[in-house]
């Protein structure tokens, strides 16, 4: 009988320090009950160091009225390449090479596939009413109101 209260007693012991032990190693993690870690209050972001932002270049946005339209319609293998991340192609998308003179669909010129900062890829001022537009790797310069590709550039994002 001694031999058993020797052992219970042991197994007790045991338990007792495996749980202290334990909450002692709990004691830092947030949501367990124990001591949360002191907050240290946030600090202001300098920003970006020797960073100099891209400027548009003189004329960027100065858009030809009128559009002669054989000036335009070539479909041209890009002469450089970007990566700038991947592309979500929109609902329904599916694989086309497209050429000038096509239909685009309207999903594929709506805002998040314009190309506002063309210059950035080497892209050509639109015309007004036209507007550069991503699709896959390749540059398409789209009439907004028609959705009539005036040109191609392939391999823009490749």
């Amino acid at each position: 009988m001694a031999h058993r209260l020797k052992i219970g007693v042991s197994l007790a012991a045991a338990l007792l320090l495996a749980l202290g032990s334990a909450s002692a190693d709990n004691k830092h993690m947030v949501g367990h009950g124990g001591p949360q870690p002191m907050a240290h209050p946030a600090e202001p972001h300098p920003g970006p160091q020797g960073y100099t932002r891209v400027n548009p270049p003189r004329g960027w946005n100065q858009r030809p009225a009128t559009v002669n339209k054989p000036v335009y319609q070539h479909n041209y293998q890009a002469a450089r390449h970007f990566s700038i991340g991947p592309y979500h192609p929109p609902r329904g998308w599916v694989a086309h090479h497209w050429v000038y003179g096509e239909i685009l669909p309207p999903a594929y010129w709506a805002s998040p596939y314009i190309i506002a900062d063309y210059w950035l890829f080497a892209l050509e001022v639109p015309p007004v009413g036209y507007e550069w537009v991503r699709d896959g790797d390749d540059a398409i310069l789209v009439n907004v109101e028609t959705g009539e590709i005036l040109q191609v550039e392939y391999g823009v994002f490749g």
